[in-house]
């Protein structure tokens, strides 16, 4: 019954561990998105595009 309580007590500590460079990679900014920003740029018309036909197929059948 000991080693339950041993194992236990050691995988909350892995748990807390790994939790705690979680948020610490957050905070540093390792998930921001630097890429998609300066590409963004490039696809934006095609965006626009499908608006603009949508929005005219609309007004069409209005």
């Amino acid at each position: 019954m000991s080693v339950i309580y041993i194992l236990l007590t050691i995988s909350i500590v892995i748990a807390v561990l790994f939790f705690a460079a979680f948020i610490k990679a957050v905070k540093s900014g390792q998930y921001d998105d630097n890429y998609t920003p300066s590409v963004r740029m490039l696809f934006e018309d095609e965006l626009v595009k499908n608006k603009t036909k949508k929005t005219i197929k609309n007004q069409k059948f209005n």
